[in-house]
């Protein structure tokens, strides 16, 4: 099955790099392309790719609100920038978006980002997850944690945990010594408690918790 990605970046460059790459995979197609935010939003809406891939600074709408606009449509956003610490990306994370790569992160990384974002899962480096948290905690940003409708198992919150620091399904399983699909069932029902609808929101809601161990 390809893969249908729009590509949303200010710059005709990037764009054409994006393509280029993504174009190499044989189950990964571009279908549209966007140089604001606006024209991105109008784009997914009109070809319906399963992924976007979309910069977080670009003119007339950012990232953020392309995020925000597509969070209860088909595609699933995910959030590219030149800065691992940009102010932007906390925000981008709370709207919906399903992962979060640098521009400078590499071919494969960014490959591997829309695959996951497709297959429902997230790619967030968990090194960028981390300081971006401490980041975020040293200025006190740090919002009040929703009580999620029932009390997490001690596996779900280990689970938890293991998202926040940035672990793939598959990691988890192998860390866990438990299945795959072990693992996706305990997500999802991480998911219903905490009242949110991707995985990335999960690692919002760990670090509003103080469950991510960056203070």
């Amino acid at each position: 099955m390809t893969i249908r990605v729009l590509l949303a970046d200010d710059q005709a460059m990037i764009r054409a790099s994006l393509r280029i790459i993504l174009e190499d995979q044989p189950d990964i197609t571009v279908v549209a392309e966007a140089g604001d935010g606006v024209e991105a939003i109008e784009q997914a809406r009109r070809t319906r790719p399963d992924v976007c891939l979309v910069d977080i600074q670009m003119p007339r709408l950012d990232g953020i609100e392309v995020a925000r606009a597509l969070a209860d449509a088909p595609p699933r956003v995910v959030m590219v920038t030149t800065f691992d610490l940009d102010e932007y990306v906390y925000g981008a994370l709370r709207c919906g978006a399903a992962g979060f790569v640098l521009k400078d992160a590499g071919p494969i990384l960014l490959v591997e980002a829309v695959r996951a974002a497709y297959s429902g899962d997230a790619l967030i480096s968990p090194t960028i997850t981390l300081r971006l948290l401490r980041h975020l905690a040293d200025r006190g940003a740090r919002a009040k944690a929703r009580m999620p409708a029932q009390p997490l198992t001690a596996r779900e919150t280990e689970i938890v945990q293991a998202i926040a620091r940035g672990r793939t399904n598959q990691e988890i399983a192998d860390e866990l010594f438990i299945s795959l699909s072990t693992v996706k069932g305990y997500v999802s029902g991480i998911m219903a408690k905490l009242g949110v609808r991707s995985r990335v929101k999960i690692v919002a809601w760990a670090w509003e918790s103080r469950m991510t161990g960056t203070g």
